[in-house]
C-alpha cells in the first residue's frame, strides 16, 4: 500500500494519550510548602520513586512535581514493553559488566515480578500481559548473535527458546523472518498511559501531594533544606529525587552524560479477527529485530499493531522542541517497513504517528548518583528501556538517599558513571558519524567499521 495513503488520516498524537479515559490533572503549585522528599518528574521515574517512598514509610512527607501533565513525555509515548532488562538487553550488560551480569539479571527479572505484584496490589489496570519478547533475524548474519545470546541465557538459568524460520513463522508469519529467540518471561506488553495514570492514583491513595503544570524552574541549598523553586511557589525539602530524564536537567552535571535521542511510532487501525489469522500472533508477545537499527511491534487490547523505532534521531545542538515530535519522512519509512514485513496486511491504515524524546547515553543504561550531600538523587539515561527499569533505578535512588548499602548499591553499574560525550559542536559530529556507520554495518552484514570498533574498545555507543 502506498505510505502516503496508509496515513493521510493518521492523527499527529500519541495513542495511549488521545483517549477520553486520561485523567484531569491534578492543582498546579501555589505558594510555599515543605517535604520530607521531593520527586522531580511525573513518568515513570518519579511515580515508582514517590510509590515506593511512602511504601517503605508511611509517615514520610512525599511531593511529586510534574512540568506538564503526568506521563505527558517519554512514559505516555513508548511502546508499552515492560522489559526484566536493567542493562539495555542481555548483550549490553554482558559486555560492560561481565562479572555482574547474574546478579543483573536476577535483580532486572525481580523488579519484574515486583511491578507484576504492585499493579496487582494496587489494583492498577494497564493491560500487563507478561507475553515475552521476540527478536527475530531478518538477514543471515544476525542468526549469529541469537545463537550467542540464547547460549548465554541458557548459562543463567532463563527461558529463552532459540526458533528456526519455520518455528517463528509460526509464531508471527512474516515473509522476512529467518529465525528468532523467544524470552519467555523477560517481558510484558502493558499500556504505558493507563500504567502511569494508575500509579499517580496509588501516589494519591498514599498520601503523595501531586503538583502537574508545575515545572521546576531552580534548584539550590536552603541551608538544612533544598529548595525547589517553581513559576508560582517553592518547594522546600530534606531530600530531592529526580527523574526528569532527557529534558535540561536541574544538576548541570547531568548535562556531560545525556543527549536527547528522537524516537518515532506508528499506530495502525484495529486489525480485524481475519485479517490479524492470516498473520498469527495467537501469543501476543512483543517482537524487535536484531540489527542496529531495528524496529519494535506488538499487539493492543483491540488488536492495532504499535509499530515503531529504526530512526533514532539526533538533531544538531540537542534541542528538545515540539516540533520535533512530527518526522513525515520517517513515518513513511516506517509504514514501508510494515507492508515488507506483513504483506499480507495490505490496506490496513494507521490512526495515530508520534515521536518523542530519549534520555540516552553513551552506555545504554541508568546511570545514578548523588549530590548536596546524598540529600539529592537522580537516576537518567535508560535509553528506550525505562518501562520497566525505571522501577529498578527508583529503588536505586531510594537507597542512595537512606545510605543503605544493598545488592543494588553495590553494583558497579550504580557506582560508576558512563563516559560523557563531548561537548557541542563536536558532540553532534560524533554522533552522526555513530549513526551513519551503524546504518553502514548493518548494510555489510553487521561489519563494523574503524570508528564503531574504536567506540567499542572505549565502551561507548549510541542507540535508542
Amino acid at each position: 500500500m502506498d505510505p502516503l495513503k496508509a496515513l493521510a488520516d493518521a492523527e499527529r498524537k500519541p495513542y495511549w494519550l488521545d483517549r477520553a479515559i486520561a485523567p484531569e490533572p491534578s492543582p498546579r503549585l501555589v505558594g510555599q510548602i515543605t517535604a520530607d522528599l521531593a520527586v522531580v518528574g511525573g513518568g515513570f521515574s518519579g511515580l515508582w520513586t514517590a510509590l515506593m517512598a511512602k511504601e517503605r514509610d508511611p509517615s514520610l512527607d512525599v511531593v511529586l512535581l510534574e512540568g506538564r501533565e503526568i506521563g505527558w513525555a517519554a512514559s505516555g509515548r513508548n511502546g508499552g514493553f515492560c522489559a526484566a532488562s536493567i542493562t539495555h538487553g542481555l548483550g549490553n550488560g554482558l559486555e560492560r559488566w561481565p562479572e555482574e551480569i547474574g546478579t543483573l539479571d536476577r535483580l532486572g527479572r525481580e523488579n519484574l515480578d515486583e511491578i507484576e505484584a504492585s499493579l496487582a496490589r494496587h489494583g492498577i489496570d494497564c493491560s500487563f500481559e507478561r507475553t515475552g519478547e521476540v527478536r527475530v533475524a531478518t538477514r543471515d548474519w544476525e542468526l549469529r548473535g541469537l545463537d550467542e545470546e540464547a547460549v548465554v541465557g541458557a548459562s543463567l538459568g532463563l527461558r529463552m527458546e532459540r526458533l528456526d524460520r519455520e518455528q517463528v513463522r509460526a509464531e508471527v508469519d512474516s515473509p522476512t523472518y529467518l529465525g528468532g529467540l523467544w524470552d519467555r518471561e523477560g517481558a510484558a506488553m502493558v499500556d504505558p498511559a493507563r500504567l502511569a495514570w494508575g500509579l499517580r492514583e496509588a501516589c494519591l491513595r498514599l498520601g503523595v501531594r501531586v503538583f502537574e503544570r508545575t515545572p521546576v524552574r531552580s534548584l539550590r541549598d536552603g541551608g538544612s533544606l533544598l529548595e525547589l523553586g517553581t513559576p508560582l511557589g517553592m518547594v522546600r525539602a530534606s531530600m530531592v529525587a529526580l527523574g526528569t530524564g532527557a529534558f535540561a536537567p536541574l544538576l548541570g552535571r547531568l548535562r556531560h552524560f545525556l543527549v536527547p535521542v528522537y524516537d518515532y511510532v506508528l499506530m495502525t487501525e484495529p486489525v480485524p479477527a481475519e485479517r490479524l489469522a492470516e498473520v498469527g500472533w495467537r501469543n501476543r508477545q512483543g517482537f524487535g529485530d536484531s540489527g542496529n537499527q531495528f524496529h519494535y511491534y506488538r499487539l493492543t487490547d483491540d488488536n492495532r499493531i504499535l509499530w515503531g523505532g529504526y530512526d533514532a534521531v539526533y538533531y544538531n545542538g540537542g534541542l528538545i522542541t515540539a516540533a520535533k515530535d512530527q518526522r513525515d519522512a520517517t513515518f513513511e519509512k516506517l509504514a514501508r517497513h510494515f507492508y515488507e514485513t506483513f504483506p499480507q496486511l495490505e490496506g490496513v491504515r494507521f490512526s495515530h504517528k508520534w515521536g518523542g524524546v530519549i534520555d540516552t547515553c553513551s552506555r545504554f543504561s541508568a546511570f545514578f548518583g548523588t549530590a548536596y550531600g546524598s540529600r539529592l538523587a537522580y537516576a537518567a539515561g535508560y535509553t528506550g528501556l525505562g518501562v520497566g527499569a525505571t522501577r529498578f533505578g527508583a529503588n536505586v535512588m531510594l537507597d542512595l538517599l537512606a545510605g543503605e548499602r544493598t545488592d543494588r548499591t553495590r553494583l558497579r553499574m550504580v557506582r560508576r558513571k558512563p563516559v560523557p560525550f563531548p561537548p557541542e559542536p563536536f558532540r553532534s559530529g560524533v554522533i552522526q558519524l555513530t549513526r551513519w556507520s551503524m546504518a553502514r554495518s548493518d548494510a555489510q552484514e553487521g561489519r563494523r567499521n574503524a570508528w564503531l570498533r574504536t567506540l567499542d574498545a572505549f565502551g561507548l555507543g549510541f542507540d535508542s
